[in-house]
């Protein structure tokens, strides 16, 4: 049976995997918080309108055919 430590090649798989995977969970960690202090985006841009009122009378024609 050969002695755990002098399988460097298993050590240096064994640290890259670590190594890997501490980068991965940094990385969601950074792009997580980047989200959070990104302000939201409007999808659509808000644009003036115009509006215009007309007021009708009771006694105007425009208003009996509407009603």
């Amino acid at each position: 049976m050969s002695d755990w430590t002098s399988l460097w090649y298993v050590w240096l798989i064994l640290l890259t995997v670590f190594l890997l995977l501490l980068c991965g969970i940094s990385a969601s960690c950074i792009k997580f918080c980047c989200q959070k202090k990104r302000l939201p985006v409007e999808t659509f841009p808000r644009h003036p309108c115009d509006l215009t009122v007309i007021g009708i009378d009771s006694d105007s024609t425009a208003h009996s055919t509407v009603t």
